[in-house]
C-alpha cells in the first residue's frame, strides 16, 4: 500500500533560503546550498519504496538556484501550493492537502539531505498511530500521522525554537496520539550543521557546495 511522502520545500532563492548561512556564504551560495539539499532529498524520496511524493512548495523556482534541475526533478512529484499564514499553519495544511483518501503521511523538509530510502521507508512502516524524528537543535526533521487529520495538532505549536519538537510531542498527545521515536537527525540552518551533515555524504550534491564556502 502507498504512502504519501511529502516534503515540505522553499525555492531555493537566493536572500529567500537558507539566509542563517550568511555569513560565511553568499546569499547565492546558501541558495546553491539549498538547492543541492533540496535535489539530495528528492532523489533520496523518489527511490523509498511505495511512496507517492508529493512537495508542498512556496517561492519563486524562475529565480531559483538550479531552478531548471529542480523543475525537472519535481515532474516525477505531485506539487501542490503551500497556503495558510505562519509555518505552523502551513504544515497542518499541507498534510490536509497532500495524501489520497486513506493515506498515511510521512512529512520531511528539506534540510535533511542525509535521509535515505531505507530510512524513510522504515518510518512510513512503523506501527505506532504517529512518529516524530527529532531533530539535534530541539526541532523535528520528520513527522509520520496515519490519520493526516491528526495534523491539526500542528497549528499554534511555535516553530524553529530549541523546544519545538517537544511542544509538538506534547500537542499530539493532547490530541490522543502515543508517538514512535524515530533516530535523531542534524538538520541544517548554520554553517556548522552545514559541515557536519555534508561530513556524512561527501561525495553528494549537498557536499559539494557546502565546500564551496570558505
Amino acid at each position: 500500500m502507498t504512502f504519501c511522502l511529502l516534503i515540505v520545500a522553499k525555492a531555493p532563492v537566493p536572500g529567500f533560503a537558507k539566509t542563517r548561512l550568511c555569513p560565511p556564504a553568499t546569499p547565492e551560495q546558501a541558495a546553491e546550498i539549498a538547492a543541492a539539499s533540496l535535489l539530495d532529498t528528492l532523489d533520496a524520496a523518489l527511490l523509498t519504496p511505495d511512496a507517492r511524493v508529493v512537495v508542498a512548495l512556496t517561492g519563486d523556482l524562475g529565480k531559483a538556484a538550479h531552478g531548471r534541475e529542480i523543475a525537472t526533478a519535481l515532474r516525477k512529484t505531485e506539487v501542490i501550493p503551500q497556503r495558510g499564514d505562519g509555518f505552523d499553519v502551513r504544515l497542518a495544511n499541507a498534510h490536509a492537502d497532500a495524501p489520497r483518501p486513506g493515506e498515511s503521511v510521512l512529512q520531511i523538509g528539506m534540510d535533511t539531505p542525509q535521509v535515505t530510502p531505507a530510512l524513510l521507508a522504515e518510518a512510513a512502516n512503523r506501527l505506532e498511530d504517529s512518529v516524530l524524528g527529532p531533530a539535534e537543535d530541539g526541532g523535528w526533521w520528520a513527522l509520520g500521522l496515519k490519520d493526516p487529520l491528526h495534523a491539526k495538532a500542528l497549528a499554534g505549536v511555535p516553530m524553529s525554537r530549541d523546544d519545538t519538537g517537544r511542544q509538538t510531542l506534547r500537542a499530539l498527545a493532547d490530541v490522543g496520539l502515543n508517538p514512535g521515536i524515530l533516530p535523531t537527525l542534524s538538520d541544517v540552518d548554520t554553517i556548522a550543521d552545514a559541515r557536519r551533515v555534508a561530513a556524512l555524504e561527501p561525495a553528494s550534491r549537498f557536499a559539494r557546495a557546502v565546500a564551496e564556502v570558505r
